[in-house]
């Protein structure tokens, strides 16, 4: 009786598994664990997406400033050696 239930947990969990691996269908949930709306979730990818947008240029901007910091020593570097 004892294998016999640990087969069935077995089956089980293998079962849920494959569910999972299967490509199931994602539901949004705000963090008190309804499921969000239509609407909630168009304005949750509008605000996510202004998000990574805000990263990116941050990013962006840093490159374009450490660039530029380093062609500014550069051309300090040239000129003390051109003295």
């Amino acid at each position: 009786m004892a294998m016999r239930s640990v087969l069935s947990r077995f089956s089980v969990s293998v079962t849920r598994r494959m569910e999972s691996t299967r490509g199931a269908t994602r539901c949004f949930s705000d963090d008190k664990g309804r499921v969000l709306g239509e609407e909630e979730r168009a304005a949750e990818n509008v605000y996510i997406k202004k998000m990574e947008r805000e990263r990116l240029e941050k990013l962006k901007r840093m490159g374009e400033k450490e660039r530029a910091e380093k062609e500014k020593a550069e051309k300090e570097k040239e000129n003390a050696d051109k003295k």
